[in-house]
């Protein structure tokens, strides 16, 4: 699990990268929570989406947005979040052109910032977005959303409201060459404190989907 530093838009911005086993080697980043309430890439759902993505295979990303531990600048409400995002992948790229396929993985801030950057970046296929904060922000850039993936929700969420992430994946479903799964985890708050083993089973049951040669979506 290296640290590394790599230029952002702002300055430097601090990582962890797990480089990738074999040529072809899809590639995964994974997203904080907000900034301003504490999220870092030592989150713990974060480091545990690092793993899973690790384990199966691929190079695999962490950081710091902005103004977070050792990455500079300062917080941008989004926008420069975004930013940083996409230098973080314009990055790996760099490190490891030969990859066809990436994936974004994000945590209740960092899932917004992962679907804003799902739109920019054809070359995502997969995303998993863990309590999305659609109740708080608006998600109807994703008109059409371009690719398939999951997203995760505690049903008993205080600070993102399950009904609203509900409606959003209504809203998703009605898309054609999309197929939106939607997992929600009894009794699990916004931060997954005692469902933790619950959401990395989901996530993991739907990455066995997903990556599975006879897997129908691409």
């Amino acid at each position: 699990m290296p640290a590394v530093i790599f230029p952002g838009p702002e300055g430097r911005l601090e990582g962890r990268f797990q480089p990738a086993p074999r040529p072809r080697a899809p590639v995964a980043m994974i997203l904080h929570p907000h900034s301003q309430s504490g999220g870092t890439m030592n989150d713990q759902i974060v480091q545990r989406l690092y793993k899973t993505f690790v384990n199966r295979g691929f190079a695999v990303l962490r950081f710091n947005f902005r103004g977070v531990g050792r990455s500079q600048g300062s917080f941008d409400n989004g926008i420069g979040e975004l930013n940083d995002a996409a230098a973080a992948l314009d990055w790996v790229q760099t490190i490891h052109p030969e990859a066809q396929v990436t994936w974004v993985a994000g945590v209740s801030y960092g899932a917004l910032i992962g679907m804003q950057l799902l739109m920019r970046r054809p070359e995502i296929r997969g995303f998993i977005s863990v309590a999305p904060p659609a109740n708080m922000y608006d998600f109807s850039f994703l008109a059409p959303c371009p690719a398939s993936g999951i997203f995760v929700q505690g049903a008993a969420d205080t600070v993102v409201q399950p009904a609203a992430v509900e409606k959003l994946v209504e809203k998703l479903r009605t898309q054609k060459h999309i197929t939106i799964h939607h997992d929600v985890i009894p009794r699990a708050n916004h931060f997954f404190e005692n469902e933790q083993a619950e959401l990395m089973r989901s996530i993991d049951n739907y990455l066995d989907f997903r990556l599975d040669p006879a897997c129908p979506i691409r």
